[in-house]
């Protein structure tokens, strides 16, 4: 079960590097985001990020639209777009090259560079792997019905000890519109999701993604 970060995530493509170092399991790293982007921040030349509001760093060659709301703390990467009503309730890490589009609500959160949630998507309590894309309305939830911890199920299930996690995106990921990724979802490198579809559990690396019962490995 393909489920840890080594397996997951290129490390060289965001400013969490070291601190997920750390770490075996990627939800391992979620209770400490919001404490890693105040660190983080203290260490970004003022050179190259502006700094609107108390613990909010954004680097001048983003472009943030002016009705887009940043939360603290919040780091915004180069050549990043934060579009119209985006959101960002705070303790979210936007790497290099993203796309934050309209009406996008991002919550203690780790995006990779490269990584594009353009239209409609919520991202809440997970982390998106190098150029992932998330497609339009496609979202992340984070809490389960019944309030139970996470059990993220694959071969195995693997007990997170969380009440809140959304989903872990490995490496260029592709992710249908309007799909629902339910708590605990993790997806392998390479994988992909059919447009309006239910993810629970483990997705391995260069898998797609039909339905539960229809999920091939790309050739």
């Amino acid at each position: 079960m393909n489920v840890t970060i080594s397996q997951l995530l290129d490390l060289s493509h965001t400013m969490a590097a070291d601190y997920l170092r750390q770490f075996q399991y990627p939800w391992e790293a979620l209770d400490g985001i919001h404490d890693l982007i105040l660190s983080l921040g203290e260490t970004l030349s003022p050179e190259e990020y502006d700094q609107p509001a108390e613990h909010v760093w954004v680097h001048k060659t983003a472009k943030v639209f002016p009705s887009a709301y940043l939360g603290a703390p919040c780091i915004i990467g180069p050549e990043t777009e934060v579009r119209h009503c985006a959101f960002i309730r705070g303790s979210a890490l936007v790497g290099a090259g993203c796309v934050v589009g309209n009406s996008v609500e991002l919550k203690n959160v780790i995006l990779f560079d490269g990584v594009k949630t353009p239209h409609y998507n919520y991202v809440g309590d997970s982390i998106l792997g190098y150029k992932s894309h998330m497609g339009a309305g496609s979202i992340t939830s984070n809490v389960k019905s019944d309030k139970t911890l996470v059990v993220v199920k694959g071969d195995e299930a693997v007990e997170t000890g969380r009440k809140k996690m959304g989903a872990i995106l490995g490496d260029h990921v592709e992710v249908g519109c309007n799909s629902v990724l339910n708590p605990g979802t993790i997806l392998g490198r390479r994988s992909s999701v059919y447009p309006t579809s239910c993810v629970r559990g483990v997705i391995p690396e260069d898998g797609i993604y039909k339905d539960k019962d229809h999920i091939v490995i790309r050739k």
